[in-house]
């Protein structure tokens, strides 16, 4: 069976989809710095090095050593915010550390490379279409979603220069277990920590921002399904349905009753986007892919795991 890399894998997509390629039997290296993966998402079975993707000689040696098939890139600095503070950092991770992974991939013969990119930031805050199709021009205005779709500019160079075949894969909101609560991202799993540890939970804004929210396994199938099916091309990953930030807490509501305090309103972040919808039928088309998974499924596996994870 080939091997395949995925960066990130110790991250909340990645280890899902180190799962799905440990349980279809896949050879699985993973480079994972652990800056923001956990060690405990990650199955024992793969075979893991805590480094970094800017370490081009420690990369070369695993590309020597393993010669991956397939390359899964997941890792990534995913706060929109932090990149415009820093965007020399989100950068010199994005892209330069991508950079790494596509020279590799061209030298040692990589049959497929499949990057994670971002649907929620490709298409800027006035795309012409919503649902928004592939087809509308990108327009991102955070450094993150500039150096997103400088990676896709990039695997299509590789493509056209060495041969090298890609996917990129923009992602809605992805939710679900081992999703930091942490951060500024995943309003899902911040919502969903906060209320069954009885706190405050704030929404910024009026909480009428709509967004795309996919679960996780759903990502995961799509993954799969690019390495088995597409080439060259940039796919919406996504539900096609909108749900508002308000409606959202009143789901999660539902599922953790024992909650009793009221959102708190906070003023809204800059640079966040009013409304975000993808449209999932070229991936349909593509891929033979559709989420399997409704809204509620979803948030009620991601809440059980939650409290047992508590």
């Amino acid at each position: 069976m080939d091997t395949v890399l995925v960066t990130g894998g110790a991250g909340f997509i990645g280890s899902h989809l180190v799962d799905e390629l440990l349980k279809q039997e896949y050879g699985v290296v993973v480079v994972d710095n652990l800056s923001t993966g956990n060690v405990e998402n990650l199955d024992p079975s793969a075979l893991l090095y805590s480094w970094d993707i800017r370490e081009f000689n420690s990369l070369e040696k695993l590309f020597q050593i393993h010669k991956p098939s397939y390359v899964f890139h997941l890792a990534a600095q995913i706060s929109v915010s932090e990149s415009t503070r820093d965007p020399k950092k989100d950068a010199d991770i994005n892209i330069i550390g991508m950079l790494n992974l596509l020279m590799l991939s061209a030298k040692y013969g990589v049959k497929k490379f499949i990057f994670s990119s971002s649907g929620g930031v490709m298409y800027g805050d006035n795309p012409d279409k919503i649902p928004t199709p592939e087809s509308c021009k990108e327009d991102p205005v955070s450094p993150y979603g500039i150096s997103k779709l400088a990676g896709e500019k990039y695997l299509k160079f590789y493509s056209l220069e060495h041969g090298l075949e890609y996917v990129a894969l923009r992602y809605s909101n992805v939710y679900g277990p081992r999703q930091n609560p942490h951060g500024e991202a995943g309003v899902v799993a911040i919502f969903t920590k906060r209320m069954l540890e009885g706190k405050e939970v704030t929404i910024f804004g009026d909480g009428e921002n709509i967004r795309d929210y996919i679960y996780v396994k759903d990502v995961v199938s799509a993954n799969m399904e690019a390495m088995k099916k597409a080439k060259n091309v940039s796919l919406n990953i996504s539900t096609g349905l909108g749900t508002t930030v308000n409606e959202l807490f009143k789901k999660i509501h539902q599922l953790i009753p024992e909650y009793n305090l009221e959102p708190v309103y906070g003023p809204p972040r800059p640079g966040d986007l009013r409304k975000s919808i993808l449209d999932n039928s070229l991936a349909a088309e593509i891929l033979d892919w559709k989420p399997s998974w409704n809204l509620e499924e979803g948030l009620r596996e991601t809440v059980e795991w939650f409290r047992g994870n508590s």
